[in-house]
C-alpha cells in the first residue's frame, strides 16, 4: 500500500484487514473498496486538485441538508481521497420519487451569483467558476465558450460547428430567462446517482451554483431517470419550453465528452445544436 494512504489511515484511525479492491467506475480517478476494522471505505486516487475540489462538493452537497444521501468525506491528502461507503441496492419507482423530491431541495438552495468561490473539475477538464450575476452570461462564458474553443484548437469540430455552438451562446439572452443561481451537482449522470439502504445518493459532484436545468439534461444525456423522477421534481410545474433548455444544458457535458474522449461525441454536439437552431428558426 502506498506509504502516503497508509500515513492517512493511520491518521483517521483506520485499520486495513485486507488489500485495496478496484472498483467499476472511475474513467478518470482510480477507485478502490478498502475493508478495515472499523468498516468498509471508498478510496479515490488522483490529481490532489481535483480531489480536493470532489471533497469540498461533498461536503457542500451535505451541508445543504436535504433528504439525499451525500457520503461523508473522511479525509484527503496528496491525491487520495478516503470517504464513507454506501450500501447500494437495486432503484424502483420509490427510489425515483425520492430522488426527483431531493433533487429539487437541492436546487432550493440559492446562492448571489452563478458560480462557485474557486475553480475545479468535470472529469479531467478544468471547469471554470468565476461568479457572474448573470446564468446566461456564465452559461456563455465559462462553459460553452472555453470548451468550444479547446475542441477547435484540437481538431475536434471544424470551424463551421465552432461558429454554429458560439451563435447559440450568444443568444441565450434573447430567449432564456435569467436564473437565481441553485447550488447543483455539477456532473450528474446516472453512473453517479445510487440508490442506497437509506435514499438515493449522489457521488463525485462537480458542484457550483448555476440552472439546475444543468443536472436534470445531464441526467436524461445517456438515458433517462423516468417519469415517477421528473413528476416528483417538478410537481407540475414542467417548463414549457424544457426539450430547448435540454438541448442547451448538454451542450456542456458533450463538449466535455469530445474534449475528453473524442471525436463519436462530435455527432451528438451537432445534434443538440441542430435543435436550438429548429427552435431558432
Amino acid at each position: 500500500m502506498d506509504a502516503t494512504l497508509r500515513d492517512l489511515l493511520d491518521t483517521l484511525g483506520l485499520i486495513p484487514t485486507d488489500k485495496l479492491q478496484p472498483l467499476s467506475g472511475g474513467d478518470i480517478a482510480a477507485v478502490y473498496a478498502l475493508t478495515t476494522r472499523q468498516g468498509q471505505v471508498v478510496i479515490k486516487h488522483d490529481d490532489s486538485a481535483r480531489l480536493l475540489g470532489e471533497a469540498e462538493g461533498l461536503r457542500a452537497l451535505k451541508g445543504a441538508g436535504t433528504s439525499l444521501v451525500i457520503p461523508e468525506v473522511l479525509g484527503e491528502t496528496m491525491g487520495w481521497l478516503v470517504i464513507e461507503s454506501l450500501d447500494t441496492q437495486p432503484a424502483n419507482t420509490q427510489s425515483s420519487v425520492a430522488l426527483g423530491e431531493g433533487l429539487r431541495e437541492l436546487h432550493g438552495v440559492i446562492g448571489d451569483a452563478h458560480g462557485w468561490h474557486q475553480d475545479n473539475a468535470c472529469g479531467r477538464t478544468p471547469q471554470p467558476n468565476s461568479p457572474l450575476a448573470d446564468g446566461r452570461a456564465f452559461q456563455r462564458e465559462r462553459r460553452l465558450l472555453p470548451l468550444t474553443q479547446a475542441c477547435y484548437q484540437q481538431g475536434l469540430l471544424n470551424g463551421a460547428l465552432c461558429r454554429r455552438v458560439e451563435h447559440q451562446a450568444e443568444q441565450l439572452e434573447t430567449w432564456l430567462p435569467d436564473s437565481p443561481a441553485s447550488l447543483i451537482h455539477g456532473d450528474l449522470w446516472s453512473g453517479n446517482v445510487l440508490t442506497t439502504t437509506r435514499g438515493p445518493a449522489l457521488i463525485d459532484p462537480a458542484v457550483y451554483r448555476h440552472y439546475p436545468d444543468v443536472d436534470l439534461a445531464m441526467l436524461t444525456l445517456f438515458g433517462s431517470p423516468g417519469a415517477p423522477f421528473f413528476d416528483a421534481y417538478w410537481n407540475g410545474d414542467k417548463p414549457t419550453d424544457w426539450p430547448r433548455r435540454e438541448a442547451l444544458f448538454q451542450l456542456y457535458p458533450l463538449l466535455n465528452h469530445l474534449l475528453l474522449f473524442g471525436s463519436e461525441y462530435r455527432s451528438a454536439v451537432e445534434r443538440c445544436v441542430a435543435v436550438l437552431e429548429a427552435v431558432e428558426s
